[in-house]
């Protein structure tokens, strides 16, 4: 095993935690007979029930994660009976009682000798592998040859690379030595009079390609869409298609294909445990805190942004329930998925627990094939709710009140790192004339097309948001006025290289944009500096449009 620390994998980390884990093991056996052995002092029962209790939980929820099975079982049962002493309001312990529950606890040493169980490697799959490119490669399988030209002039005036096959035999053949970013695919081609979902059964090399599978179908039926679903189909689209839709859906699935890690904050008081979960999601490519200190919950979660919260129910100093609660008592974080993560069995509390704020309740021990695979699945489905709710629907931008809100977070957070934010207005020219001229359908794959530029084109780190109609904001992190001016005016040639056609008729757009930066305006807050943004991009506006202006301090 390597000497330098820095140097191990996760598996064997995993290790040193497990072996230490086990090397106290001895001390908190005689911890536990030395509070079994001074039961029968009524004065005094309480609180040393309380200690029991708490030590018990413990063990049952930790001993299986680190290979000791028997070990978490019987001090389960430990746990019960402790529990039921507690709810005994008498608490009258006699002395047989006390004699049998301290040999219960000895007999707990004889587990430490029990066979580990050994700790099964995982596989990691982990979310935001993708390494972000600056074009999507999607294959196309329609044998009607109208449709699929107008296709891809539409998928390819939104940044996609598009490479289309008539018959699914030749994509079958491609597919030996390519790999899309995505298969999009007619439900029915009639040329090879088959069924495309029966095709990608038939058709090794397609259904092994790893990558999202869309339909487009004239059918609207169930069960077309039930063997869409089973076959793994991520969309389903009906003809006419609604390309602006379309696009917006598939944008959407690529961007979960390489989306940031997610972000996990562990709430545990059994800090070897927690490290373990730690490193098991860390090695899953996660981002994960521990909190140590529960009194700066808030200062940690507005700092971390949690995606999610893993959190044991019975602490000694607070509870779950409490921790939730005042989580739940601040509006940014209220939606925060609470997952509680603890050896609590009975079913009622459970469910108490889960009527008290929390989103779900995973019992220890838990695998930790099933952490990884909960915590994924958990935090995906708060990212699609998130976006429903937060996005908008034709771009899938953040919406006029979430990019505020955004711009003035990234604003606190450049302030704290000491590092510029430029604040980005920017607006179609002449956009009426495109609604007027070519229809608002037109209309909106030309926003839709800026959206996907904007995407493309700026970094992970950046923020962008539809600000109402042709109107866009872009808060650039880390980013002074001379830079933004450079990345805009970029932005601008290349927008305005798009050629969009509609009936036969080819035309493009140009913006106009206006930029105001944090170091220019250092006592303005986020509202200030996006109403300096839109003074400059008037200023573009005033001078004749398809330009680029900033705010600068007086």
């Amino acid at each position: 095993m390597p000497n330098n620390k820095n140097t191990y994998t996760t598996e064997q980390k995993l290790q040193l935690l497990r072996e230490n884990y086990q090397s106290k093991l001895p001390s908190e056996m005689l911890i536990l007979q030395t509070l079994a052995e001074s039961l029968g002092h009524e004065e005094q029962d309480r609180n040393t029930l309380d200690e029991l209790r708490h030590r018990l939980h413990k063990l049952a929820g930790s001993g299986s994660t680190f290979g000791l099975v028997e070990l978490s079982e019987q001090a389960k049962k430990l746990e019960l009976e402790v529990n039921a002493w507690l709810n005994n309001t008498a608490l009258a312990i006699n002395e047989e009682a006390q004699k049998s529950f301290l040999q219960a606890v000895i007999a707990l040493q004889d587990t430490l000798d029990q066979k580990v169980t050994p700790h099964a490697p995982i596989v990691y799959n982990a979310m935001g592998a993708s390494s972000k490119q600056d074009k999507k490669t999607v294959w196309l399988i329609e044998d009607d040859s109208n449709l699929a030209k107008e296709l891809s002039l539409q998928l390819e005036s939104f940044g996609f690379i598009v490479k289309w096959f008539s018959l699914a035999a030749d994509a079958e053949h491609a597919s030996h030595n390519e790999q899309p970013d995505l298969l999009l695919l007619d439900v029915i081609l009639a040329k090879e009079n088959i069924d495309t979902t029966e095709l990608l059964s038939l058709l090794p090399g397609l259904r092994e390609l790893r990558c999202p599978v869309v339909f487009i179908s004239a059918h609207d039926d169930f069960h077309s869409r039930l063997r869409a679903a089973q076959l793994g189909a991520q969309g389903y689209f009906i003809k006419p298609l609604d390309i602006p839709h379309l696009v917006n859906r598939l944008v959407q699935i690529l961007e979960q294909e390489q989306a940031e890690p997610p972000r996990v904050m562990i709430i545990d008081d059994d800090i070897t445990l927690a490290r373990h979960y730690q490193l098991t999601l860390l090695g899953a490519g996660m981002e994960v805190k521990i909190l140590q200190r529960p009194e700066t919950l808030i200062e940690e979660i507005s700092a971390f942004r949690p995606e999610l919260i893993l959190m044991d129910l019975h602490m000694p100093d607070y509870s779950g329930h409490d921790l939730a609660g005042v989580i739940r008592q601040h509006e940014n974080w209220s939606n925060i998925p609470i997952v509680y993560l603890s050896a609590e069995t009975d079913p009622a509390l459970q469910i108490q627990a889960l009527e008290r704020g929390a989103d779900d309740f995973q019992t220890k021990p838990i695998s930790d094939i099933q952490l990884i695979a909960s915590v994924t699945v958990r935090v995906e489905r708060a990212r699609l709710l998130t976006a429903q709710i937060n996005r908008d629907s034709l771009t899938g931008l953040l919406k006029h009140a979430s990019i505020k809100e955004e711009a003035e977070l990234a604003l606190i957070r450049s302030r704290r790192s000491q590092t510029p934010v430029a604040i980005v207005m920017l607006n179609i020219d002449h956009f009426k004339r495109v609604n007027d001229n070519y229809g608002h359908a037109m209309g909106d794959v030309v926003i839709s097309s800026l959206a996907m530029l904007l995407r493309q084109q700026l970094r992970q780190s950046d923020i962008i948001g539809r600000y109402g109609g042709e109107e866009f904001v872009a808060v650039l992190a880390d980013c002074d006025v001379d830079s933004a001016l450079q990345i805009i005016n970029k932005l601008r040639l290349h927008f305005s290289s798009l050629r969009f056609t509609h009936g036969g008729t080819e035309f493009s757009c140009t913006f106009s944009a206006g930029i105001a930066c944090s170091t220019d305006f250092p006592n303005e807050n986020a509202v200030a500096l996006i109403a300096l943004a839109d003074e400059a991009l008037y200023t573009s506006k005033r001078n004749g449009r398809n330009q680029v202006n900033a705010k600068l301090a007086p």
